[in-house]
């Protein structure tokens, strides 16, 4: 049966949308999406100028007691930084920098959604 409304987006995907326009207004130039490198996912790929940039989204609901930024742990860093060296071993561009940014999205009902962007929110090595 066909039905005309939107099929609802995920919380992930509504922020990684949110984030992807912020960063965008901030003079990124968004890559790529959904990246998968390897095992790992690049939630947004972008770049700033001669740097390029793995960008990993987090999104909340208000009434969650840890910050989003707070939920990018070792582990995942791990996974970012493997899905990063899948990148540069493949399309590496000499003369780029590289660096690693997180994106915290807060979405309260009815309300404007917060963002954070975290510059080199972590080391690459």
């Amino acid at each position: 049966m066909w039905w005309p409304f939107r099929k609802p987006q995920s919380l992930g995907a509504r922020g990684e949308r949110i984030a992807a326009r912020h960063l965008r207004w901030r003079g990124y130039r968004i890559l790529a999406r959904n990246v998968r490198l390897g095992a790992y996912e690049i939630d947004i790929l972008a770049r700033e100028g001669d740097t390029i940039v793995f960008v990993e989204v987090k999104t909340r609901r208000t009434g969650d007691p840890v910050p989003p930024e707070e939920n990018v742990g070792p582990r995942k860093r791990e996974h970012i930084r493997r899905a990063a060296r899948h990148y540069w071993a493949r399309h590496g561009e000499p003369g780029a920098y590289y660096r690693f940014d997180v994106v915290a999205v807060i979405l309260e009902p009815g309300k404007k959604p917060i963002v954070h962007l975290f510059r080199d929110a972590f080391p690459g090595a």
